[in-house]
Formats: structure tokens, sequence, C-alpha cells
């Protein structure tokens, strides 16, 4: 069937917990697999039966409709559920990382003052103890303990879906940025539909047999829509599992469960490439795999299709956006772009008054459709920096040429002017990754004792050494520009990271490693 027309207008009562589940049951797929795990697989009925447990178990504990839920577990069908069943009583859904310090929960607690948590035995600690002095919150549930088992048993399995408007607040995203404390992005039911349309159906094209798989877990908004959300939107299955993604994690589960889309990151990428026993894995069950977070550099991709001849689609999106609205397309890859804009979304690059500049001029993306946010949860201040009318003004630098392919040149506040020049960083980044011993890189400009800005490479690589950092600088002058060579090269173990998983580079800046 082909998809349908855009753009994608739900009514206007509409609940994305009924659209994206319990509609698939009354298909009639719900004997259909929804979920694989290493526990054992779920169907779509009984994962509608666990969220229906979660919504009656939630509304039990006293939450009502619009209050905050923040949903603080590991990747598996209690995630899920719990995500399910608080959208369908009406709750707001506060995704955050189970693995937190207490000092950053508590943090989260008053900013979402949210009413109940839901955390998971292996990390309750940091909950429980930022919880002793939350104001707001009635109850933290412990899964995966025998009263929680116990609770959760007894709730019904039956429950009707509170009657959300397609523009209520649905969950809360935690802006990507590089620098600075993340802002909550409110989002509403029918942004994450239209994604899913736009996106979802139109672009990847999603199937019914197709098993997606992801590198990052189900609190990045770009996991829980690529192997969630849209699986779920045409009755596809999702692989989940708990614990940190490495590349052995991946290509066991890969081999064992046959998946047909691989939900993936540039971190990823390069470690998978890079492992020792690559050319040994069979990825010949992947039809594709996505990649977005940071951009996808030209030498990276090259490696991966050389490596394993899966494509590898790089795009864009962005948490004030909820997913991706640009994105290369099967067959028609332009590497070291981010690929044209998706159907549904207007994608533009402007000067700063906001005229629109010609093809191949450098400028600031702004981008309008269906799945803007709301605003920046208590920050009007950069609520109105970004949203102007219909329209999402971003930090990020971009070009668009004649055929529509947009290139990534960096954040605004990242890119570096040296000797009175423009340097973006990851021009620096993708040459520094041709050389052999380069395994990740990240550029930043650090201010030396005279105040002024220098191009600053940190390097995770094999045989670090100072005639090595000397042989990088020589080996980017050769190929670029004499000043976009590095001042200086640092040596890592890791690049740092941000809670979203994107390289810190503000704290590089700052010197730390």
């Amino acid at each position: 069937m082909p998809p349908e027309p855009l753009p994608f207008e739900p009514p206007e009562t509409f609940n994305i917990a009924d659209w994206f589940l319990d509609a698939r049951v009354r298909e009639g797929k719900g004997g259909r697999t929804a979920l694989r795990t290493d526990r054992g697989e779920w169907t779509f009925a009984e994962v509608q039966a666990l969220a229906n447990r979660f919504g009656n178990l939630l509304r039990d504990a006293g939450v009502e409709p619009e209050q905050r839920v923040i949903v603080a577990l590991p990747d598996g069908p209690e995630f899920v559920g719990a995500l399910f069943g608080a959208l369908k009583i009406g709750a707001v859904v506060v995704m955050v990382n189970p693995h937190l310090r207490a000092d950053a929960v508590a943090a989260f607690y008053d900013y979402s003052r949210a009413v109940v948590v839901l955390a998971h035995e292996a990390t309750k600690g940091a909950f429980e103890e930022a919880a002793r002095g939350a104001r707001h919150l009635k109850r933290l549930f412990v899964v995966d303990g025998a009263d929680f088992d116990l609770h959760l048993g007894g709730a019904s399995p039956v429950l009707e879906t509170f009657p959300t408007h397609r523009d209520d607040p649905a969950i809360w995203l935690f802006s990507g940025g590089t620098t600075g404390r993340p802002k909550a992005v409110v989002q509403t039911h029918r942004a994450y539909a239209n994604a899913a349309e736009c996106y979802g159906r139109h672009v990847v094209a999603y199937r019914e047999d197709d098993v997606a798989i992801s590198v990052p877990k189900l609190y990045f908004g770009y996991a829980m829509g690529a192997v969630l959300f849209f699986p779920f939107a045409v009755g596809a299955s999702a692989v989940l599992f708990p614990g940190r993604c490495t590349p052995e994690a991946l290509f066991e589960r890969i081999a064992r469960y046959r998946p047909t889309i691989l939900v993936n990151v540039p971190t990823m990428v390069a470690q998978m490439v890079a492992h020792p026993d690559a050319g040994a894995q069979d990825l010949s069950s992947l039809r594709l795999a996505t990649s977005a977070g940071e951009a996808l550099p030209v030498e990276l991709y090259r490696r991966w299709k050389a490596t394993f001849g899966v494509e590898l689609l790089d795009g864009l999106g962005t948490a004030e956006m909820w997913h991706i609205f640009i994105s290369n397309r099967p067959g028609a890859v332009r590497p070291g772009t981010l690929g044209t804009a998706v159907p549904g979304y207007d994608v533009r690059i402007c000067d700063e008054d906001g005229h629109e500049l010609p093809p191949g001029e450098v400028g600031i993306m702004r981008v309008r459709g269906d799945s803007r946010a709301l605003c920046y949860w208590q920050n009007m201040a950069a609520t109105k920096r970004a949203f102007r009318g219909e329209w999402y003004v971003s930090e990020d630098m971009m070009s668009r040429d004649a055929d529509g392919y947009f290139t990534y040149h960096g954040r605004a506040d990242d890119m570096l002017k040296v000797s009175g020049k423009w340097l973006a960083p990851k021009d620096v980044e993708n040459c520094l990754l041709q050389h052999p011993a380069v395994r990740e890189v990240a550029v930043v400009g650090v201010s030396d004792a005279d105040g002024l800005v220098r191009a600053h490479a940190f390097v995770v690589c094999d045989g670090a050494s100072p005639e090595l950092a000397e042989t990088l600088k020589a080996f980017v002058r050769e190929r670029l520009e004499a000043y976009k060579a590095p001042r200086e090269v640092v040596f890592l173990d890791a690049l740092p990271r941000t809670h979203l998983g994107k390289v810190d580079r503000g704290k590089l800046r700052r010197g730390g490693g």
C-alpha cells in the first residue's frame, strides 16, 4: 500500500499510545511480535496489557493528566510499558538516563516537578537519594523488585485511553547541545505521529516485516522514534537490550535476531569498523542503517561501506523538531552531506536577518513542519530565540547545493576564526580520520595565554607519541590550507561525552579530557 499523502493531520482528540500501540491490536495484529529481548518475545497484545497495567498503577498512585512522570529505566518491556502507560492516562513523560548521579537526578526532579518516578532496581540508589529532598514527588516505584511485581500484577490489564488533544504535551526531550545545561523541549502528540509519517514512512519506509535494533538507548528521542515508534506504526518489531552498547554486544545480537534496520551513531560506526573481527561479521540481514546525533565524516562512511557493504543514511534531527527532517535516501546517498529535506518539512539556509541564501553559501538553518516543539520549559528567552512563528531557527551552520543536498558545517559557537578566516572543525576532523592511526577526533577552539583562539585536535588513536602529534599536524597541512592545521594535538583514551552521548566540546575547550 502506498504511503498516505502529506501533510498528515491527526484528529483533534488524539493520543499516540493509541495510535502507535492500541491501533495495531484493533487491526488484528495483536499476535504479531512487537519486542524481541534477551528474556523472550512480546506480542503487541502483551505490550498493550503491560502498558495498561502501568497506566492503572500510575493513576492509582495519584497521577493526573498533564502531570509529569519520570521514566528512568533500561531498554526492555518495562520501559515500553511505562512509556505507553503514562501516555494513556494523559500524563507527560520525562525520559532520563537511568545512570545519572544523585545531584543530576535531583535537578531533574526540581526542574520537571515530576509526581512519580519509575527507576530500576539496578540503578535505584541515586533516585532514592535524590527523592529525599524532592518537594513534588509523590511516589518512587523501583521496577524489577518483588514489591513492584506485586503492585503491577494487581493492576488491571484493561485501561481506557485518556482523550488528549493532538497539541497536548506528550513527552519532554532534552536539547542535545554540546555545551551548557540541557533544556527540556516540550513536544506534542501530533509531533510524534507527524515524524512517523514523514520520515518513518516516506524515507526509511518501515515495513511490517522489519526488525529494528538501536545503538542509542530509548531515552534518546532518535532511538525512541527509529527503533520503537516507527516500527510500531506499521506493525514491525524492535530488538531491545539493557546495558551499554558495545561492538561485541551489537554483533552478537545482529547474529541472533537478524535485524533489517540498524539505528546507529558515528561513534559506534567508528568502533564497529575498527573492531579486529569486523571483517568476519555477517550484517547481510540489514537492508539499511541510519546515522544521526553528529555529522558523519566522509571517511567514516567510506570505511563502513568498504567493511560491511550496508547502506548508511546520514541525517539531521533535533529535539526541537523531534526527529530527522533532513536525510539521505536509499540509493541516493551523497557521502559528506546530510541528504535532502524530508517530505513534510521546509528547510532553508538564511542569513542573520532571515533572508534565504543562494546555493553553496553557509548560513543559519531554519526549518518548519508539524513536529515543531511548543517551547523550552521555563526558558522564555531561549524559546523566543529558537521558535519564530512556524519556524525553528537553529544554531547549526549549513549550506545547500543546487540539487537540494545539505552539508553541515558545525554549530555557530563551534566555528573558529583563525588568521582572520573561518574554520569548520568538521573539515579538520574528517581530514585527520583519513590517517590510519586515528580512531576518533574532535577539533575545538582553545584560548591561548594571549586570549587568541587556536584549533586543538583531541585524538583517540593507536601509538600516541610526540612524533605522531607532529605527523598529524603535517598530515593536515598537506591536505588542507595551512591555517587549518591544529596548533596542538592532545591524545586521549576516550573523548568526553554529554548526557546524550555527544562529544562534550565545552569540556574540551576547558582543557578536560
